[in-house]
């Protein structure tokens, strides 16, 4: 295994009461992000940025949603630059919120691919997630597999196993499915989904793909980087993994994505993070560190996800997946998928 993260002495108070400490002061040689991604993982990034440009970086991490508040709260008073999250529909939801400003770059025009972008520019991807199936190979034959949509087919009755509907990421593959097939058919798919489960929904992805390990349900469906990850640990896990849909649509993909924020009081130096977050240095810690996809096309994807094969993704704009997050909720919930 790989020793891959480094572990932070991240206290939130004493963050919070340094951005306290300067907000108001800050200069073009700081940039302030407020980030719902982990802290292990864009803490490299950042000393990686400084480092190169002598532009120092002021974080603070909460989850998405108290985020997007604290910036709603703040106003035109926010000492934030540039909001990094995961998920489009996050991203989505704080540009209707006004909390970001349109930005041209032909940088990051050039390395994030047009489906994996704002339409406006309000915010752009960083990293590609793949949310697809994964199988016990002891029970499945990959010949077996075919889409999402498939695994619905009463060939699969108590044989699968989900992470709950409460995360984003389950919400954000329905939307794309409604965008793509349509509310009824979707709604008939995930009814069967729920039909074939083998067990109660899951927590998160890791518990997924444990179950699949252990046989407690034979396929599931779980982001890329999650059993990367696994993997990485215990390489003789007798977990695969299946690109769905590549007959068709494609599978299905997520993002983490930044936008500069609309208060920003060093927007020009907020945006230069971000297109630096693009180039071939951050994007190779994105997938060395996180095992996720690249989303500039000039970096190869780490080893073990490399592994996995070159896969056709799903082009919808990724930004279906917030305009269509409340009708994929709702759908949901009246499909009995908790």
């Amino acid at each position: 295994m790989k020793a891959r993260f480094k572990p932070l002495a991240f206290v939130f108070p004493a963050v919070l009461a340094a951005l306290v400490s300067f907000a108001g002061s800050v200069s073009a040689e700081t940039v302030t992000v407020y980030s719902a991604r982990n802290e292990q993982l864009i803490k490299p990034l950042f000393d990686a940025y400084t480092k190169e440009t002598g532009t120092k970086v002021q974080v603070l991490t909460d989850k998405e949603g108290p985020l997007l508040e604290r910036l709603k709260a703040e106003g035109a008073k926010s000492p934030a630059d540039v909001l990094i999250t995961v998920d489009a529909g996050n991203l989505w939801h704080a540009s209707r919120m006004g909390l970001l400003q349109p930005i041209k770059s032909s940088v990051l025009n050039t390395n994030v691919p047009a489906n994996l972008r704002d339409p406006k520019g309000e915010w752009y991807a960083l990293s590609i997630r793949a949310r697809t199936i994964i199988y016990n190979k002891k029970f499945v034959n990959p010949s077996q597999l075919s889409t999402y949509e498939a695994l619905a087919e009463p060939e699969w009755k108590g044989k699968l196993c989900l992470r709950t509907s409460k995360k984003v990421y389950n919400q954000s593959l329905v939307a794309t499915m409604i965008a793509t097939l349509g509310e009824k058919r979707t709604e008939d798919v995930v009814r069967g989904w729920v039909a074939n489960l083998a067990t109660e929904v899951f927590a998160d992805d890791n518990a997924v793909i444990k179950a699949v390990g252990a046989g407690q349900c034979e396929v599931g469906i779980v982001n890329t980087y999650y059993l990367a990850r696994a993997l990485d640990k215990d390489p003789n896990m007798p977990v695969g993994l299946f690109w769905a849909n590549q007959k068709e649509r494609g599978v299905h993909v997520n993002i983490s994505g930044a936008g500069v924020t609309r208060a920003a009081p060093n927007a020009a130096g907020g945006q230069r993070l971000i297109e630096w977050l693009s180039l071939e240095t951050a994007q190779g810690i994105y997938t060395n560190d996180d095992f996720e996809y690249p989303v500039n096309q000039k970096v190869k994807p780490d080893s073990i996800i490399r592994h996995w094969g070159p896969y056709k993704m799903d082009l919808i704009n990724v930004s279906k997946a917030g305009e269509l997050q409340g009708a994929a909720t709702r759908l949901m919930d009246r499909a009995g998928y908790r």
